[in-house]
C-alpha cells in the first residue's frame, strides 16, 4: 500500500512539473493534458494503439522487476528483446506451418532466444562474480551487431537492406477480429500474453518456494547461502526468466506491433522497462499499470504536438521527472512517516484534553 501511494505521488508530481514546463513555453497545461489524453484515449482505435504501445513495456518491466527481486540489475532487456524478436521473425519467415502452431513456435523461439541471451551474464555473475550491469550492456551491443549482420544476410527485405522481409499477416500476432474490434488499431495477441505473464510472475514471486528463495537471495545473498539455498543456481535462473520475458517483449514488438525488423536500432522499450519496474515498485501488478501509463504518455504525445505544437520530447521529460520522484521514494517515505508521526502525536495530545474537558 505504501509503495502504491509513493508511485501515485510520483506520478502527480511529474504531471505537475510537466504542467509548469508547459507554462514556461507559453502553453496551457490544461489544454496540453487534455489533448495528450485525447490522443491516447479519444476513441476505440486510439485505445487499441495505446494498449499495443504498452504491451512490450509490460514484458520489459516484468523482466527488470523480476531480476530486481533477486538483487540483479538487468540492463540487457533491449538486447534480449532484439534476439527474441529475431528468433521469432526467423521462424515466421522460414517455416510454413498452420497459424496456431506457428505462433506457438514463434513464442517459444522468443523465450529461448531472450533467455539464452540473459543466461550468459547470469552465468558470469554466478560463476565469476562479473557485475551484471557491465555484462548485460555488452550483450546489448552484441545483439545489436548480430541483428545488423543477420537481417541483411539472411532475411533481407524486398526493397530495403536495412529491414527484414515483411511478415505475412497470418505470421504476425495480429488477428482480424481484434483489429476490427479496435477499428484498425495495431493491437494484437501480445497484450493477452502480457496479462498471462503478469499473472504467472505474480504467482511465482508470491506463492512458490522458488519465489521465496529468489527474494531471499535478493535481500541477502550470504544469509540465503547460509540457510542452504543454492544462490548461484537462483541467480542464473532469475536471469533466464528475466531474459525470457524480455524476449517475449521482442516477439510482441517485432511480430505484433510491427511486421519487420529494422537494423541499426536498439529498442528503447528495453531501457524504458527499467523505469516501468521502478515506478511499479517491482510488483507485477504495479508494472502492468505503470506500463499503461507510459503507453498513454507515448501515444498521446503526437496528438498533443499536432494540436498545440507542444514538443513531443515533453512526454519523455514528464516520464523522466516521474521516474526521478519514484527514485527518491526514500524521501517520500520519510515525509509520509513524518506526517503520520505528527498526526499521531497530535491525536495523543488532543485525546487526553478531550477527556479532561468532558470530565
Amino acid at each position: 500500500m505504501r509503495n502504491t501511494i509513493v508511485s501515485l505521488i510520483s506520478i502527480i508530481l511529474g504531471l505537475v512539473a510537466g504542467g509548469l514546463l508547459m507554462l514556461f513555453i507559453g502553453a496551457s497545461p490544461i489544454e496540453g493534458y487534455t489533448y495528450l489524453f485525447q490522443g491516447a484515449l479519444k476513441n476505440i482505435s486510439r485505445i487499441g494503439d495505446t494498449l499495443a504501445t504498452a504491451t512490450p513495456l509490460i514484458f520489459t518491466g516484468l523482466a527488470v522487476a523480476f531480476a530486481f527481486r533477486t538483487g540483479l540489475f538487468n540492463i540487457g532487456a533491449a538486447g534480449q528483446m532484439l534476439i527474441g524478436g529475431l528468433c521469432a521473425t526467423a521462424v515466421a519467415l522460414t517455416f510454413d506451418l498452420s497459424r496456431p502452431i506457428l505462433i506457438l513456435v514463434m513464442i517459444l523461439a522468443g523465450i529461448v532466444g531472450g533467455g539464452l541471451w540473459a543466461f550468459i551474464p547470469g552465468y558470469f555473475k554466478a560463476r565469476f562474480n562479473v557485475h551484471e550491469v557491465v555484462s548485460t550492456i555488452m550483450m546489448n551491443w552484441i545483439a545489436y551487431w548480430t541483428v545488423y549482420y543477420v537481417v541483411p544476410g539472411y532475411f533481407k527485405g524486398e526493397f530495403l537492406e536495412t529491414e527484414s522481409r515483411k511478415l505475412a499477416e497470418e505470421s504476425t500476432l495480429r488477428t482480424p477480429w481484434l483489429t476490427e474490434m479496435f477499428q484498425g488499431s495495431y493491437i494484437n495477441l501480445g497484450l493477452f500474453f502480457a496479462v498471462i505473464a503478469v499473472i504467472i510472475i505474480a504467482f511465482i514471486i508470491n506463492k512458490t518456494t522458488l519465489g521465496f528463495e529468489l527474494k531471499a537471495v535478493g535481500f541477502n545473498r550470504h544469509a540465503a547461502e547460509y540457510a542452504g539455498m543454492k544462490v548461484n543456481r537462483n541467480i542464473i535462473l532469475s536471469m533466464l526468466i528475466s531474459g525470457a520475458l524480455a524476449g517475449l517483449g521482442g516477439v510482441a514488438l517485432y511480430t505484433g506491433n510491427a511486421s519487420s525488423m529494422q537494423i541499426g536500432i536498439l529498442p528503447s522499450q528495453g531501457y524504458d522497462g527499467i523505469a516501468v519496474a521502478l515506478l511499479g515498485a517491482n510488483s507485477p501488478i504495479g508494472v502492468f499499470f505503470a506500463a499503461l501509463l507510459f503507453g498513454i504518455l507515448y501515444s498521446g504525445t503526437g496528438f498533443m504536438n499536432a494540436m498545440i505544437e507542444i514538443p513531443p520530447e515533453l512526454a519523455n521529460t514528464i516520464i523522466a521527472i516521474i521516474i526521478y520522484f519514484a527514485a527518491t521514494s526514500v524521501m517520500i517515505h520519510r515525509l509520509l512517516n513524518k506526517f503520520r508521526k505528527t498526526r499521531s502525536n497530535a491525536n495523543d495530545v488532543n485525546g487526553p484534553v478531550g477527556k479532561k474537558g468532558e470530565a
